[in-house]
């Protein structure tokens, strides 16, 4: 699939904002079995100095800073972009997944060393001890490790609702379980929690989704969103993508944007103002396909 993707995202201040510093995640990374092959960021006001560099993780990063006046900050990002990923192993065929984190602790290549680093917790997958016990369901001894991951995210899609208004951006995963409510980044941070506790390492990946309308309906321009998965460390195999809030394995109508430890190493917008007051925010969102 080839994709234009825009993404436009817009702050709106009460009152005027004299500096602005601000870090982006908004460029997709290179990732397997995607590429880009142009992309564009605009950003108004014009920055006085920005940079563009790379994360920890490889994701690319754009610093700015503004100082000057401003009322109103749009940020802009288009990208062309091309996703052909190769088929997901067969989930049977995967390692048991109880052999899995010593496997990955006696791997020395840059894989291994790589990987060891999502099986702990991180700040906003930390968790009480009875949801190893809600993830020990989809892990019983010697069961392969995706297929595993994989009865985890389907129970994930079946018994944990879609509801945008039950969260925010600072809901902790405990409390996304006990209301079993949420949006995709609160499904992929307590899948990442329930992995991690059994010792597999599990990474939280941005990107968007591409969205279907129904039958009949014209596609809204501007109506497509980010969204958030997982991906799971299969030895041999390598990472594998997980999606709970629609129980798949992502394909290629998923484009990758970033990936971390959780959503705090890959927030879109990170910074700081001076000024501004209450504020605004629109974000536009386009995934369009080009047959």
């Amino acid at each position: 699939m080839l994709y234009d993707l825009s993404h436009r995202t817009t702050y709106r201040y009460s009152q005027p904002v004299s500096l602005a510093q601000h870090f982006l995640h908004m460029t997709p990374r290179v990732a397997a079995g995607q590429t880009t092959h142009r992309t564009a960021l605009s950003i108004t006001p014009e920055p006085t100095y920005a940079t563009n560099g790379m994360d920890y993780f490889g994701n690319p990063t754009t610093f700015l800073s503004i100082e000057q006046f401003h009322s109103e900050l749009a940020i802009h990002t288009r990208n062309r972009i091309e996703v052909k990923k190769p088929p997901p192993p067969d989930p049977e065929a995967t390692m048991p997944w109880d052999k899995v984190y010593d496997a990955i602790v006696a791997d020395r290549s840059l894989d291994g060393l790589d990987a060891i680093q999502y099986a702990y917790p991180s700040p906003k997958t930390v968790v009480r001890a009875d949801i190893e016990t809600y993830a020990r369901v989809s892990f019983p001894p010697g069961r392969p490790v995706l297929a595993g991951a994989r009865d985890l995210t389907r129970r994930i899609f079946q018994e944990f609702a879609y509801d945008p208004t039950a969260t925010t951006v600072t809901t902790p995963v405990d409390a996304v379980f006990a209301i079993r409510r949420g949006v995709c980044q609160d499904f992929a941070h307590f899948e990442l929690a329930c992995l991690r506790k059994l010792g597999l390492a599990a990474r939280y990946v941005s990107g968007y989704l591409l969205t279907t309308p129904p039958a009949g309906q014209p596609r809204l321009v501007g109506a497509d969103a980010s969204h958030a998965w997982l991906s799971v460390w299969c030895p041999g195999h390598g990472w594998v993508d997980l999606d709970p809030t629609n129980n798949l394995l992502p394909r290629d109508e998923h484009i990758t944007l970033a990936w971390g430890r959780d959503y705090a190493d890959v927030s879109l917008v990170n910074g700081v103002i001076f000024g501004g007051g209450e504020h605004t925010i629109q974000v536009a969102v386009d995934v369009v396909p080009k047959l």
